[in-house]
Protein backbone atom coordinates (compact mmCIF):
# COMPACT_ATOMS: atom_id res chain seq x y z
CA UNK A 1 0.00 0.00 0.00
CA UNK A 2 3.13 2.23 0.88
CA UNK A 3 4.61 1.40 -2.16
CA UNK A 4 1.82 2.14 -4.15
CA UNK A 5 1.16 5.66 -2.77
CA UNK A 6 5.09 6.48 -3.05
CA UNK A 7 4.99 5.39 -6.81
CA UNK A 8 1.64 7.79 -7.13
CA UNK A 9 3.31 10.79 -5.70
CA UNK A 10 6.29 10.34 -7.97
CA UNK A 11 3.83 10.53 -11.11
CA UNK A 12 1.80 13.56 -9.14
CA UNK A 13 4.87 15.41 -8.40
CA UNK A 14 6.02 15.43 -12.66
CA UNK A 15 2.35 16.31 -13.27
CA UNK A 16 2.46 19.03 -10.49
CA UNK A 17 5.69 20.56 -10.97
CA UNK A 18 4.67 20.76 -15.03
CA UNK A 19 1.24 22.77 -13.72
CA UNK A 20 3.10 25.31 -11.58
CA UNK A 21 5.40 26.17 -14.02
CA UNK A 22 2.74 26.63 -16.84
CA UNK A 23 0.42 28.73 -14.18
CA UNK A 24 4.00 30.88 -13.77
CA UNK A 25 4.31 31.31 -17.32
CA UNK A 26 0.55 32.55 -18.05
CA UNK A 27 1.16 35.18 -14.97
CA UNK A 28 4.59 36.38 -16.40
CA UNK A 29 3.20 36.50 -19.96
CA UNK A 30 0.94 39.68 -19.19
CA UNK A 31 3.78 41.28 -17.56
CA UNK A 32 5.93 41.41 -20.73
CA UNK A 33 2.94 43.12 -22.18
CA UNK A 34 2.60 45.56 -19.52
CA UNK A 35 6.47 46.83 -19.76
CA UNK A 36 6.00 47.10 -23.27
CA UNK A 37 2.42 49.11 -22.79
CA UNK A 38 4.53 51.38 -20.52
CA UNK A 39 7.47 51.66 -22.29
CA UNK A 40 4.82 53.15 -24.77
CA UNK A 41 3.17 55.60 -22.24
CA UNK A 42 6.14 57.15 -21.13
CA UNK A 43 6.92 58.11 -24.94
CA UNK A 44 3.70 59.54 -25.98
CA UNK A 45 4.07 61.63 -22.19
CA UNK A 46 7.33 62.69 -23.47
CA UNK A 47 5.83 63.47 -27.01
CA UNK A 48 3.28 65.57 -25.46
CA UNK A 49 5.76 67.39 -23.15
CA UNK A 50 8.01 68.26 -26.10
CA UNK A 51 4.88 69.20 -28.25
CA UNK A 52 4.08 71.75 -25.38
CA UNK A 53 7.61 73.20 -25.46
CA UNK A 54 7.41 73.22 -29.31
CA UNK A 55 4.24 75.30 -29.19
CA UNK A 56 6.13 77.60 -26.87
CA UNK A 57 8.70 78.08 -28.67
CA UNK A 58 7.16 78.78 -31.72
CA UNK A 59 4.82 81.27 -30.15
CA UNK A 60 8.25 83.04 -28.91
CA UNK A 61 9.36 83.00 -32.52
CA UNK A 62 6.07 84.71 -34.19
CA UNK A 63 6.66 87.28 -31.39
CA UNK A 64 9.72 87.76 -31.94
CA UNK A 65 9.33 88.12 -35.87
CA UNK A 66 6.27 90.95 -34.75
CA UNK A 67 8.85 93.15 -32.43
CA UNK A 68 11.29 92.81 -35.40
CA UNK A 69 8.78 94.45 -37.79
CA UNK A 70 7.97 96.64 -35.43
CA UNK A 71 11.76 97.75 -34.61
CA UNK A 72 12.33 97.33 -39.15
CA UNK A 73 9.40 100.40 -39.43
CA UNK A 74 10.28 102.63 -36.90
CA UNK A 75 13.78 103.02 -38.66
CA UNK A 76 12.16 103.42 -41.98
CA UNK A 77 9.97 105.78 -40.40
CA UNK A 78 12.22 107.65 -38.90
CA UNK A 79 14.84 107.57 -41.49
CA UNK A 80 12.05 108.96 -44.14
CA UNK A 81 12.10 111.99 -41.54
CA UNK A 82 15.65 112.85 -42.40
CA UNK A 83 15.00 115.31 -45.24
CA UNK A 84 12.24 116.93 -43.23
CA UNK A 85 14.58 118.72 -40.64
CA UNK A 86 15.85 122.13 -40.55
CA UNK A 87 18.04 122.22 -37.20
CA UNK A 88 21.25 120.35 -35.78
CA UNK A 89 19.39 119.99 -32.70
CA UNK A 90 15.85 117.93 -34.57
CA UNK A 91 18.86 116.28 -36.87
CA UNK A 92 20.66 114.32 -33.76
CA UNK A 93 17.22 113.54 -31.88
CA UNK A 94 16.26 111.82 -35.37
CA UNK A 95 19.72 109.97 -35.85
CA UNK A 96 19.43 108.62 -31.87
CA UNK A 97 15.74 107.36 -33.10
CA UNK A 98 17.22 105.72 -36.13
CA UNK A 99 20.03 104.26 -34.08
CA UNK A 100 17.69 102.72 -31.16
CA UNK A 101 15.55 101.51 -33.94
CA UNK A 102 18.42 99.73 -35.49
CA UNK A 103 19.61 97.88 -32.47
CA UNK A 104 16.03 96.36 -31.22
CA UNK A 105 15.62 95.40 -34.95
CA UNK A 106 19.18 93.80 -34.79
CA UNK A 107 18.32 92.51 -31.62
CA UNK A 108 14.88 91.35 -32.32
CA UNK A 109 16.27 89.86 -35.54
CA UNK A 110 19.46 87.55 -33.65
CA UNK A 111 16.40 86.04 -31.36
CA UNK A 112 14.27 85.10 -33.57
CA UNK A 113 17.13 83.38 -35.86
CA UNK A 114 17.74 81.46 -32.37
CA UNK A 115 14.24 81.10 -31.61
CA UNK A 116 13.91 79.71 -35.09
CA UNK A 117 17.06 77.11 -34.93
CA UNK A 118 15.55 75.85 -31.95
CA UNK A 119 11.68 75.56 -33.10
CA UNK A 120 14.00 73.39 -35.77
CA UNK A 121 15.70 70.80 -33.60
CA UNK A 122 12.82 70.01 -31.64
CA UNK A 123 10.41 70.09 -34.41
CA UNK A 124 13.15 67.18 -35.86
CA UNK A 125 12.96 65.96 -32.22
CA UNK A 126 9.39 65.18 -32.27
CA UNK A 127 9.28 63.91 -35.99
CA UNK A 128 11.46 60.83 -34.80
CA UNK A 129 9.92 60.27 -30.84
CA UNK A 130 6.50 60.71 -33.04
CA UNK A 131 8.06 57.99 -35.55
CA UNK A 132 9.43 55.76 -32.86
CA UNK A 133 6.24 55.65 -30.96
CA UNK A 134 4.38 54.49 -34.23
CA UNK A 135 6.61 51.33 -34.43
CA UNK A 136 6.58 51.07 -30.48
CA UNK A 137 2.61 50.84 -30.80
CA UNK A 138 3.21 48.52 -34.05
CA UNK A 139 5.11 45.64 -31.73
CA UNK A 140 2.89 45.95 -28.89
CA UNK A 141 0.12 45.36 -31.06
CA UNK A 142 2.36 42.10 -32.10
CA UNK A 143 3.77 41.30 -29.36
CA UNK A 144 -0.34 40.89 -27.78
CA UNK A 145 -1.13 38.86 -30.54
CA UNK A 146 1.79 36.86 -29.70
CA UNK A 147 1.25 36.67 -25.94
CA UNK A 148 -2.37 36.19 -26.46
CA UNK A 149 -1.77 32.84 -28.70
CA UNK A 150 1.20 31.57 -25.97
CA UNK A 151 -1.65 32.38 -23.24
CA UNK A 152 -4.05 29.98 -25.15
CA UNK A 153 -1.53 27.37 -25.85
CA UNK A 154 -0.79 27.36 -22.21
CA UNK A 155 -4.16 27.24 -21.07
CA UNK A 156 -4.83 24.36 -23.13
CA UNK A 157 -1.54 22.43 -21.71
CA UNK A 158 -2.68 23.05 -17.93
CA UNK A 159 -6.33 21.50 -18.76
CA UNK A 160 -3.97 18.41 -19.97
CA UNK A 161 -2.00 18.36 -16.95
CA UNK A 162 -5.51 19.52 -14.91
CA UNK A 163 -6.71 16.12 -16.08
CA UNK A 164 -3.80 14.10 -15.76
CA UNK A 165 -3.83 15.55 -11.88
CA UNK A 166 -7.76 13.87 -11.30
CA UNK A 167 -6.35 10.13 -13.10
CA UNK A 168 -4.06 10.26 -10.10
CA UNK A 169 -5.09 11.56 -7.19
CA UNK A 170 -7.92 8.86 -6.40
CA UNK A 171 -6.63 6.64 -3.59
CA UNK A 172 -4.41 9.53 -1.42
CA UNK A 173 -4.98 10.79 1.61
CA UNK A 174 -6.27 14.39 1.20
CA UNK A 175 -4.27 15.99 3.82
CA UNK A 176 -1.27 14.18 2.33
CA UNK A 177 -2.06 15.40 -0.89
CA UNK A 178 -2.48 18.91 0.29
CA UNK A 179 0.99 18.99 2.14
CA UNK A 180 2.67 17.34 -1.19
CA UNK A 181 1.29 19.96 -3.09
CA UNK A 182 2.62 22.89 -0.80
CA UNK A 183 6.04 21.02 -0.89
CA UNK A 184 6.17 21.14 -4.32
CA UNK A 185 5.22 24.66 -4.71
CA UNK A 186 7.80 26.04 -1.96
CA UNK A 187 10.27 23.24 -3.07
CA UNK A 188 10.63 24.05 -6.54
CA UNK A 189 8.88 21.20 -8.04
CA UNK A 190 10.53 19.04 -6.02
CA UNK A 191 8.68 16.89 -2.80
CA UNK A 192 10.06 13.34 -3.02
CA UNK A 193 13.24 12.24 -2.84
CA UNK A 194 15.08 9.00 -2.34
CA UNK A 195 17.25 8.11 0.44
CA UNK A 196 20.74 6.86 -0.86
CA UNK A 197 23.98 5.73 1.23
CA UNK A 198 21.78 6.92 4.68
CA UNK A 199 21.17 10.41 2.79
CA UNK A 200 18.70 13.02 1.81
CA UNK A 201 18.80 13.52 -1.94
CA UNK A 202 16.62 16.34 -1.49
CA UNK A 203 18.97 18.11 1.01
CA UNK A 204 22.27 15.80 1.53
CA UNK A 205 21.76 15.78 4.68
CA UNK A 206 22.86 12.49 6.75
CA UNK A 207 20.40 10.85 8.24
CA UNK A 208 19.65 8.79 11.87
CA UNK A 209 19.91 5.12 10.86
CA UNK A 210 17.01 4.35 12.84
CA UNK A 211 14.86 6.89 10.73
CA UNK A 212 16.53 5.15 7.47
CA UNK A 213 15.69 1.72 8.74
CA UNK A 214 11.98 2.93 9.62
CA UNK A 215 11.66 4.51 5.14
CA UNK A 216 13.44 1.26 4.29
CA UNK A 217 10.49 -1.18 6.34
CA UNK A 218 7.86 1.52 3.99
CA UNK A 219 5.09 1.13 6.63
CA UNK A 220 4.25 4.60 6.54
CA UNK A 221 5.01 7.90 4.57
CA UNK A 222 7.87 9.92 5.77
CA UNK A 223 9.31 13.42 5.39
CA UNK A 224 12.69 14.23 5.75
CA UNK A 225 13.67 16.28 9.37
CA UNK A 226 15.62 18.53 7.52
CA UNK A 227 13.60 19.31 4.09
CA UNK A 228 10.63 18.12 4.94
CA UNK A 229 10.01 16.10 1.35
CA UNK A 230 8.65 13.05 1.33
CA UNK A 231 11.35 10.49 1.42
CA UNK A 232 12.25 6.82 0.04
CA UNK A 233 14.39 4.22 0.31
CA UNK A 234 16.59 3.75 -2.91
CA UNK A 235 19.09 0.88 -3.29
CA UNK A 236 22.54 1.57 -3.82
CA UNK A 237 24.13 0.75 -7.20
CA UNK A 238 27.55 -1.15 -7.21
CA UNK A 239 30.26 0.97 -6.85
CA UNK A 240 32.08 -0.52 -9.63
CA UNK A 241 29.33 -0.48 -11.70
CA UNK A 242 27.98 2.96 -11.18
CA UNK A 243 32.03 3.89 -12.42
CA UNK A 244 31.65 2.21 -15.52
CA UNK A 245 35.05 0.17 -14.91
CA UNK A 246 35.04 -3.90 -14.85
CA UNK A 247 37.49 -6.81 -15.43
CA UNK A 248 37.68 -7.14 -18.85
CA UNK A 249 38.95 -3.50 -19.18
CA UNK A 250 41.84 -4.28 -18.02
CA UNK A 251 42.78 -6.32 -20.53
CA UNK A 252 43.02 -3.71 -22.65
CA UNK A 253 45.31 -1.55 -20.17
CA UNK A 254 48.51 -3.47 -22.35
CA UNK A 255 47.12 -1.54 -25.80
CA UNK A 256 48.10 1.50 -24.03
CA UNK A 257 51.80 -0.03 -24.28
CA UNK A 258 53.73 1.58 -27.37
CA UNK A 259 55.22 -1.50 -28.93
CA UNK A 260 58.72 0.48 -29.98
CA UNK A 261 58.72 1.33 -26.09
CA UNK A 262 58.10 -2.10 -25.49
CA UNK A 263 61.34 -3.02 -27.28
CA UNK A 264 63.84 -0.74 -26.25
CA UNK A 265 62.68 -1.73 -22.75
CA UNK A 266 63.64 -5.41 -23.71
CA UNK A 267 66.69 -4.39 -25.40
CA UNK A 268 68.20 -2.17 -22.30
CA UNK A 269 66.86 -6.12 -20.02
CA UNK A 270 68.82 -8.20 -22.18
CA UNK A 271 72.24 -5.75 -21.85
CA UNK A 272 71.74 -5.44 -17.77
CA UNK A 273 71.12 -9.35 -18.11
CA UNK A 274 73.89 -9.78 -20.20
CA UNK A 275 75.81 -7.61 -18.07
CA UNK A 276 74.64 -9.26 -14.66
CA UNK A 277 75.83 -12.80 -16.04
CA UNK A 278 79.07 -11.48 -16.91
CA UNK A 279 79.63 -10.23 -13.61
CA UNK A 280 78.22 -13.31 -11.98
CA UNK A 281 80.81 -15.75 -13.70
CA UNK A 282 83.73 -13.65 -12.95
CA UNK A 283 82.69 -14.37 -9.12
CA UNK A 284 82.09 -17.60 -9.94
CA UNK A 285 85.62 -17.82 -11.24
CA UNK A 286 86.96 -16.31 -8.33
CA UNK A 287 85.05 -18.69 -5.57
CA UNK A 288 86.68 -21.57 -7.39
CA UNK A 289 90.16 -21.08 -5.44
CA UNK A 290 88.87 -21.22 -2.03
CA UNK A 291 86.27 -23.74 -2.55
CA UNK A 292 89.62 -26.00 -3.61
CA UNK A 293 91.40 -25.08 -1.12
CA UNK A 294 89.04 -26.07 1.49
CA UNK A 295 88.00 -29.53 -0.16
CA UNK A 296 92.50 -29.97 0.06
CA UNK A 297 92.26 -29.75 3.67
CA UNK A 298 89.21 -31.54 4.06
CA UNK A 299 91.05 -34.51 3.07
CA UNK A 300 94.38 -33.98 4.67
CA UNK A 301 91.82 -34.19 7.55
CA UNK A 302 90.42 -37.22 6.44
CA UNK A 303 93.76 -38.94 6.41
CA UNK A 304 94.72 -37.80 9.94
CA UNK A 305 91.71 -39.33 11.00
CA UNK A 306 92.49 -42.77 9.30
CA UNK A 307 95.92 -42.58 10.38
CA UNK A 308 94.94 -42.11 14.10
CA UNK A 309 92.19 -45.28 13.82
CA UNK A 310 94.90 -47.32 12.45
CA UNK A 311 97.07 -46.97 15.59
CA UNK A 312 93.79 -47.32 18.15
CA UNK A 313 93.55 -50.61 16.13
CA UNK A 314 97.12 -51.56 16.31
CA UNK A 315 96.89 -50.84 20.30
CA UNK A 316 94.08 -52.65 20.10
CA UNK A 317 95.16 -56.15 18.90
CA UNK A 318 98.78 -55.68 21.07
CA UNK A 319 95.96 -55.59 24.15
CA UNK A 320 94.64 -58.61 22.55
CA UNK A 321 97.55 -60.75 22.54
CA UNK A 322 98.56 -59.50 25.48
CA UNK A 323 95.39 -60.85 26.95
CA UNK A 324 95.75 -64.17 25.34
CA UNK A 325 99.43 -64.76 26.53
CA UNK A 326 98.15 -63.89 30.33
CA UNK A 327 95.59 -66.59 29.97
CA UNK A 328 97.71 -69.28 28.61
CA UNK A 329 100.18 -68.87 31.17
CA UNK A 330 97.36 -68.98 33.73
CA UNK A 331 96.02 -72.64 32.11
CA UNK A 332 99.63 -73.97 32.22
Amino acid sequence: MIQETIEKLKILQEILSKKYSVEHDIEDLPRALATKHELVSRLKKSFVEKNERFEETRKRVSESRIHMQEAESDREKYESQMDQISTAREYDALDKEIREASEREQQFRRDLQREEKDLEEQRVRLEREESMIHSEEEELEQEKAKIDTETRKKHELLQQLEDQETETIPGLDEELLYKFERIIRSKEGQGIVPIRNGVCTGCQMILPNQFVNDVRAAESIHFCPYCSKIVFFAEDPDSTEAFGFNDSDSEGLSDLVDDDFADDLLEDDELEGMDDHAESDEDLDEDETPVDDDEEDDEDDDEEDVEDDDDLLDEDDDDDEDEEDDFEEEEE
